[in-house]
């Protein structure tokens, strides 16, 4: 349903998009995510004469759904057939393998393209701004996900589970339920899917019995989506804990219940799972998952060596109506608890980076924009001044919200606002805006080997060869050398 809505409101935008693209039109896009790949597909729908450039920093295409989800969730990732029919159009060039930033500047960029989009969503995270944030054993649950999913940034992230009793998630929206799930589901159960070796050994010889999801607020703001939440709570040989005086719900969260179904949904869910269950029979041990509410990270304590976290500092809180907001947030109390554990895992939100010379809102996370448009600095409200030819979509474009399907909403509008901009003459395609062949000579002056679509299919290939001995989709090839080698590019 959701394509064809979309399909519908776009006809218009794409007819206008052709008629004022006759003269051809230079296009690149940094990033190949969804974001990426939906605004290219809106795009190459346009008109023949749109030429689509994308860079990736990594030698493998479809960011977020190569790395970010879950090795479990195999039904999300079918979205990359889609994109790969995009790639595959003689519309469009790939260049993996390219760091913007690094191997090229976003003003290069400019200088070759008519237009250029930004769409390479959130490398980085959210600070919790406390003591011991720093120290061996306290990660990002980015970090983690990168791992696990074989991200080549993330690949020797020092993961240790072996000799842990029990891992601390600070945050309860999706991303702490997967990293939750990927802990104390069995091993086996994983064992088919593309999760990486290195995460998978790590998983086999862990000692980890208990996972706690520690959240500031209570269960009737929890962030997480229902269906995520009954996959975790339905793992097999894994009991629940959530102290019942923690489902006791006051009017103003009833207020905020009604508002929002997804929130009535995984309430009801935790109450369910907070009863009371007669006691089945396990063969070998059984693992714990404990919800912990009311309860905020003040501190991380150091083992009495230094050489790592021993555990976190946690404060009560309570909940106060923000008059600006209308919605209630947590109050410290000033009663604090410890909770012992060597290893905490981080879920307080990704957040995406700048580029130089690129207008960036710190503070938020995004390039500040107008329905895609980049905005000049400074920033007026009264006349505001845009990028002639730069736009910005997906995460870095609203922040890191949002399913793969919302990407697609997001491109649409980004798509419709270089097509007004364009027949409104904010910019023109120029003679000396050369796009991919530009592109290349410059790439080969500077000794990047980049890699074509047609290099990530032969990696693609031996991925999943390698996969096939193990009974699993693919193994992944982790390390830049053993891509290029793959690509026949070392």
């Amino acid at each position: 349903m959701m394509w064809a809505s979309s399909v519908r409101r776009t006809s218009k935008a794409l007819s206008c998009i052709s008629r004022a693209y006759r003269r051809g039109l230079h296009v690149c896009i940094v990033g190949s995510g969804p974001a990426g790949f939906y605004t290219a597909d809106k795009l190459l729908k346009s008109s023949d004469e749109v030429k689509v450039d994308m860079l990736e920093r990594l030698p493998a295409p479809f960011g977020l759904v190569r790395s970010g989800v879950a090795p479990d969730h195999a039904e999300t990732k079918i979205v990359i057939n889609q994109f790969t029919k995009i790639a595959s159009s003689s519309q469009l060039g790939f260049f993996g393998n390219v760091h913007v930033g690094k191997d090229i500047t976003l003003q290069e960029l400019r200088s070759l393209y008519d237009v250029v989009v930004l769409a390479y969503g959130a490398e980085s995270d959210n600070s919790l701004g406390i003591p011991g944030e720093s120290l061996p054993g306290v990660f990002s649950a980015r970090e983690f996900v990168w791992w696990y999913n074989g991200h080549p940034d993330c690949a020797t992230l020092p993961v240790e589970l072996q000799n842990l009793d029990s891992v601390v998630v600070l945050g309860q929206g999706n991303v702490a339920i997967d990293v939750a799930r990927i802990l104390l589901r069995p091993v086996q159960d994983l064992r088919t899917t593309d999760i990486a070796d290195h995460a998978l050994e790590a998983l086999h010889c862990s000692k980890v019995s208990k996972v706690y999801l520690v959240g500031r607020r209570g269960p009737a703001q929890i962030a997480c989506t229902a269906k995520e939440l009954r996959e975790l709570l339905g793992l097999k040989g894994v009991d629940v804990s959530i102290q019942q005086s923690d489902l006791v719900i006051t009017s103003q969260d009833e207020e905020e219940m009604k508002a929002s179904r997804i929130h009535r949904r995984v309430y009801d869910l935790l109450c369910k799972a907070a009863q009371p269950k007669a006691s089945v029979p396990l063969i070998g041990s059984k693992k714990e998952l404990r919800f912990i509410f009311f309860r905020q990270p003040v501190r991380f304590l150091a083992s009495e060596d230094g050489q790592g976290v021993a555990g976190v500092q946690l404060e009560k809180t309570v909940l106060q109506m923000d008059a600006g907001s209308g919605q209630q947030r947590a109050i410290g109390t000033g009663v604090v608890e410890n909770l012992s554990t060597g290893l905490v895992l981080k879920s307080v939100g990704y957040k995406s980076l700048p580029l130089e010379g690129l207008n960036f809102d710190s503070k938020k996370g995004i390039v500040p924009n107008v329905g895609g448009r980049v905005l000049k600095a400074p920033i007026s409200d009264t006349d505001p001044k845009f990028e002639p030819g730069l736009y910005v979509a997906g995460w870095l474009k609203r922040g890191p919200t949002g399913i793969i399907g919302t990407n697609l909403v997001c491109a649409e509008e980004v798509v419709i606002s270089i097509s007004e901009d364009f027949k409104s003459g904010l910019f023109s395609s120029h003679p000396s805006h050369t796009g991919n062949v530009g592109l290349q000579e410059l790439l080969m002056q500077r000794g990047i080997r980049f890699v074509s679509f047609a290099n990530w299919q032969e990696i693609n290939a031996l991925e999943i060869e390698e996969g096939a001995k193990k009974g699993k989709p693919r193994e992944k090839l982790i390390s830049l050398p053993e891509a290029l080698k793959a690509a026949s590019l070392s």
